[in-house]
């Protein structure tokens, strides 16, 4: 992978991490987010993958 396209892939990530984050409720902002507690990180986290998987599941059902 060309360092472009990983620049690319972890600005979309980025990015869905914090429609993720705004969606839940968690106050996560560019830059330090030592103040937020280890659950709401987790959540962001355990989240997207849970949007993710159900992004998949309707890609494979859809073929």
């Amino acid at each position: 992978m060309s360092s472009t396209a990983k620049r690319n892939a972890k600005g979309a990530l980025d990015k869905f991490k914090y429609e993720v984050a705004n969606e839940i409720g968690v106050p996560l902002k560019n830059g330090y987010n030592g103040d937020l507690t280890s659950y709401q990180n987790g959540s962001v986290g355990g989240y997207m993958v849970k949007k993710m998987i159900e992004a998949q599941e309707r890609e494979m059902a859809g073929k």
